[in-house]
């Protein structure tokens, strides 16, 4: 039976509310000694508050319906803004559009609540129809920006066709993640989808993290990670893109992949953490996998750990896409901890938790990938006998 009386259906939405918004969040050990995954997602659709979704006017709402539902809230950029853990989370309603909302944490795990309103994003001449998957990089120009994807309708497209879309980078900037100045689109050869700002110069220049593609969806001869530079982030052009992590056959990124978070300074090098697809019988599968770029020349990999960092695993399987996990925002605190926000299945936001020092140990140390069965089976085998030298040394080890 439906609960008829508005007021105990009000206290009831906030009671649950109030119970998600400050539960607790632990990890899930052992882990593999890379990271650890928590137990709870730290965003969902469930978090986004309940008067942005209710009107709580009995008068214009005596059922207390949900007037504009959420689909899902995911894919969120990360930034640490005056102590608090921040993310620029994409929250999609039910009627497929998405927008960006600021959440914030103390301890960058739990109680994520959600602040001011969401974000009303200033347009160019060429309005926005869709947009997400912003990241934000705090520049060494003083100011935070934000890259996303622009999505509009195909103007080339037959009026018929309703679903063919064009893609390009919106750029945005601020100060306090309250008030955003739009800057114009990114401009490049081709459509962009996932792009990432460096947080340095680089000899004197922006560098941007592209990955160039012929359509919406399909990166055609598109590469790769590539990278590129503009000398302006106010009328931002890149007219050169040279790839720096390319796809490749029988690979977690054979398909495509792209810059996730922004680049992490070690002492060892840049840490990337991206994303990477391959086709499977049941469709696209979406995962994360870790880099690292030289200090002195950031398109320059010097190390590339094979596989993937992060899949989707039990319940992150499952989801509005499902089979997927993506990556755009990553915290590193002044101690190395480091917190990397991932989402599953187009639906949610997790967190898992490492350290820099971890994570230049993984890239450095794991052994990359070597494209064949024979060459991964003879790194498995040197691992096995190297173990056994450890398990059982030799008896006269110990004279």
């Amino acid at each position: 039976m439906m609960m008829e009386n508005f007021e105990d259906r009000r206290d009831l939405l906030a009671a649950d509310y109030r119970a998600l918004i400050t539960r607790p969040n632990h990890p899930v050990y052992p882990g593999n000694g890379i990271y650890v995954r928590y137990k709870n997602p730290v965003v969902t659709a469930d978090h986004i508050p309940l008067e942005w979704r209710y009107d709580f006017n009995k008068a214009t709402n005596p059922y207390l319906m949900e007037r504009m539902g959420v689909n899902a809230a995911f894919n969120a950029g990360a930034i640490k803004l005056n102590g608090k853990y921040c993310l620029v989370v994409r929250v999609e309603g039910v009627d497929r559009k998405s927008f960006f909302a600021v959440a914030e944490s103390s301890n960058g795990t739990d109680n994520f609540t959600f602040t001011g309103m969401p974000i009303l994003l200033p347009q160019t001449e060429k309005p926005d129809v869709n947009v997400y998957d912003m990241r934000l990089t705090r520049h060494e120009d003083g100011w935070i920006y934000g890259i996303f994807c622009t999505e509009r309708k195909d103007s080339t497209a037959p009026e018929s066709d309703t679903s063919s879309a064009t893609a390009a980078a919106g750029i945005v900037r601020t100060k306090d993640l309250v008030t955003w100045e739009r800057l114009p689109d990114l401009k490049t050869v081709s459509q962009q989808r996932n792009v990432v700002l460096h947080p340095e110069f680089v000899q004197g220049k922006y560098l941007l993290y592209t990955r160039p593609q012929d359509g919406f969806i399909d990166t055609g001869s598109g590469g790769g990670i590539c990278c590129g530079f503009t000398t302006s982030m106010e009328n931002a052009v890149v007219e050169n893109e040279k790839i720096i992590d390319e796809k490749i056959y029988h690979t977690i990124k054979e398909v495509k992949n792209g810059a996730g978070v922004v680049p992490v300074k070690t002492p060892k090098g840049w840490l990337h953490i991206a994303h990477g697809v391959r086709n499977t019988a049941a469709g696209l599968r979406y995962v994360i996998y870790a880099f690292m770029t030289s200090l002195d020349d950031p398109s320059r990999v010097i190390a590339s750990p094979g596989g993937y960092l992060i899949a989707p695993q039990k319940k992150e399987r499952i989801g509005d896409v499902s089979n997927v996990v993506f990556i755009n925002g990553a915290i590193a605190d002044d101690d190395g901890r480091l917190l990397m926000y991932y989402a599953s299945s187009d639906t949610r936001l997790h967190v898992a938790e490492t350290t820099i020092d971890r994570m230049v140990d993984y890239c450095m140390n794991t052994p990359q990938d070597t494209f064949t069965s024979r060459g991964s089976v003879e790194q498995r085998i040197s691992l096995i006998e190297r173990n056994r030298m450890v398990i059982n040394p030799p008896a006269d080890s110990c004279r």
